[in-house]
């Protein structure tokens, strides 16, 4: 399996070719194990409420281009959090 960094420039060059184990695993690296899982869904927690919601599902073995699209979202929004808090922290 590819490393996270290079499985994320392969969603963004093309989110409608991506493994559903793949995305999975750079969904578990970003916000954690799944709060739901067993069902033909994966919910993960994020920080903030409502979207860009990261609810992914495979369809024989691929991600839903729509689903990458939403978790790459979801990453960005991430970054940014993360990167105003640490400003924060500075500016104490």
């Amino acid at each position: 399996m590819a490393t996270s960094k290079k499985t994320l420039e392969a969603m963004l060059r093309s989110p409608k070719n991506v493994r559903f184990s793949d995305l999975f695993k750079v969904c578990v690296d970003n916000f954690g194990e799944p709060r739901q899982r067993g069902t033909s869904h994966a919910v993960f927690k994020t920080p903030w409420p409502g979207d860009p919601r990261v609810n992914i599902q495979g369809e024989k073995g691929k991600a839903k281009a729509y689903q990458v699209r939403q978790v790459l979202a979801a990453i960005e929004k991430l970054k940014g959090l993360k990167h105003e808090s640490s400003e924060d922290e500075s500016q104490k």
